[in-house]
């Protein structure tokens, strides 16, 4: 099977509200953050599900590292 990918505007659909997946981007790669708690309806933050976060990952406290605990869902062409 072919890995999904997604435009901005297609990650965009993935926000976490409404019983919606949520999904984010981060350095070309779409994870899917639905079950984790910290990201009940789409928001962890001060930051949105849907949304392309590589620029802020770094100012994070736990940096990429919990993001080998996500699922990946695809690759993100912006």
């Amino acid at each position: 099977m072919a890995e999904k990918t997604f435009t901005k505007e297609e990650l965009a659909q993935y926000d976490g509200i409404d019983g919606r997946k949520a999904y984010v981007a981060i350095d070309g790669t779409v994870y899917d953050v639905t079950n984790v708690k910290q990201w009940t309806d789409g928001y962890h933050h001060g930051h949105d599900a849907g949304e392309d976060l590589s620029a802020v990952i770094d100012h994070s406290p736990h940096k990429h590292t919990v993001l080998e605990h996500l699922p990946v869902v695809g690759k993100y062409t912006g």
